[in-house]
């Protein structure tokens, strides 16, 4: 789910151009001016290029935000790049999600399902499952899922370059899925 204002095309129109840097195979695979915005950011650290995660519970917003002061020494090339396109100041205006749209969105697809946990094995190439725990989840969360983005346990994954946009993802570790959910009942 992009961020809004969506009307910005945030990723695409201004993350990408202003902020991204050469992607490794351009010149190779893609075309010599391939860019690249591929970040990894949570509410529990900055990444190695300033960005992080604000929790903005007032306006119920979940924000994307730059600080230069935090850019890795390795990347200063790539800083300097952005102080010439655009300045070193906060992202204006500041992509966001809306706590609802973000409800909304992950509700129906996570509203009520099932979770299984399973053991694999291959044996002359075929792959067998094991499933060791069932869970009958209901009710997702909103306030669960804001408090796991906030702690750091849901991360937000950016993908994108020049020629295409891989989308914008939130993400979790598998096990933890279930601490979204109001009801979790183990199935035996």
């Amino acid at each position: 789910m992009e961020p809004s204002p969506k009307a910005l095309k945030f990723v695409s129109n201004i993350l990408l151009p202003y902020y991204g840097w050469k992607h490794q195979q351009a010149g190779l695979k893609y075309p010599e001016t391939e860019k690249s915005f591929r970040q990894t950011i949570s509410c529990s650290s900055r990444s190695d290029r300033g960005f992080t995660v604000l929790i903005d519970k007032i306006k119920e917003k979940v924000l994307i935000s730059f600080d230069a002061n935090f850019v890795d020494s390795r990347h200063q090339n790539w800083l300097e790049e952005v102080r010439y396109k655009i300045d070193l100041n906060e992202l204006e205006p500041q992509p966001y999600w809306g706590f609802k749209d973000l409800y909304h969105k992950a509700g129906t697809k996570l509203y009520n399902c099932f979770f299984v946990l399973a053991d694999t094995k291959k044996e002359r190439g075929k792959e067998y499952f094991c499933y060791s725990k069932i869970f009958q989840l209901s009710q997702f969360s909103l306030n669960k899922f804001i408090t796991a983005i906030e702690e750091g346990l849901i991360l937000i994954d950016f993908d994108a370059r020049t020629g295409h946009n891989h989308g914008t993802k939130f993400r979790i570790r598998n096990k933890r899925i279930i601490e979204l959910y109001e009801n979790v009942i183990e199935i035996n």
